[in-house]
């Protein structure tokens, strides 16, 4: 099958075709994106995503976009929450088969509160083989930049929706001995914050909010503070929410300036 632009690709039909026969083990590659820099993304993951089979994504617009961006061709296909169960078999064939494909979501590793781990499961359950081709993370880089303590910490992905859940959830972050660290909506992050700053109002958190974009931002500071500042300022775009342990060592009882 010929190679077609990313942003031409039609990402259902017909069977799979290796863009470049033998330039690629068999394998399914999981290949981590742009969180929101465009050009934070390695060498081997487009190289990957220019050899691989077919490029399974979250949104073939959103996909194609960067690959258009980096000059890559691919053949697109979509995988989501919704359709996820039944392109497994599909994909698997195409594994068996001796093809390769490059399972990728909308940013950041796939798989990490996004869709890609049933195929994961399913591909390791048959013997196939599945390698990770590292890359930006919003969690990591949210902890580095943080000033909290990094090592041990606890991920917790996308806080519930509900409150309740959402304030037992807290309860438990703040009973830990750890860093947790937390993907939250900007519609609801005020209101996870006042039960924070309710529940312990000095706690130390951080706010990083568009990591790696234009107006990246990192708010730190008791809950409080956090709080009287996302009131006055209501937060947009990607927010991950660090929140500190019980204790804090002694190099970071003093913690960083609010802002």
């Amino acid at each position: 099958m010929e190679n077609v632009p990313a942003a031409e690709a039609a990402p259902d039909d017909g069977a799979f075709e290796d863009c470049a026969p033998g330039s690629l083990q068999s394998a399914l590659y999981l290949v981590a994106t742009p969180i929101g820099n465009l050009a934070d993304i390695t060498l081997r993951a487009l190289h990957v995503l220019r050899s691989a089979g077919v490029v399974a994504c979250e949104d073939t617009r959103h996909t194609g976009r960067l690959l258009s961006h980096h000059g890559v061709r691919a053949r697109l296909l979509s995988l989501n929450e919704h359709n996820e169960a039944r392109r497994i078999p599909e994909l698997l064939a195409h594994l068996q088969a001796g093809g390769s494909a490059a399972l990728v979501s909308d940013a950041g590793m796939p798989t990490v509160s996004d869709p890609g781990q049933r195929l994961v499961h399913a591909a390791v359950a048959a013997g196939l083989r599945v390698e990770s081709v590292p890359g930006p993370s919003a969690v990591l880089a949210a902890l580095a930049a943080s000033g909290l303590p990094v090592t041990p910490f606890y991920f917790g992905g996308f806080l519930p929706h509900k409150k309740g859940q959402r304030s037992r959830e807290l309860g438990q972050a703040l009973e830990r001995d750890c860093t947790s660290v937390y993907f939250e909506s900007p519609y609801r992050l005020v209101d996870t914050l006042a039960l924070l700053a309710e529940a312990d109002p000095e706690r130390r958190v951080v706010v990083a909010r568009e990591l790696t974009k234009k107006f990246e931002e990192f708010r730190r500071g008791p809950a409080r503070n956090v709080l009287c500042h996302f009131q006055s300022k209501a937060p947009k775009g990607e927010i991950t929410l660090l929140i500190s342990p019980r204790e804090l060592p002694k190099w970071a009882a003093a913690g960083p300036a609010d802002g």
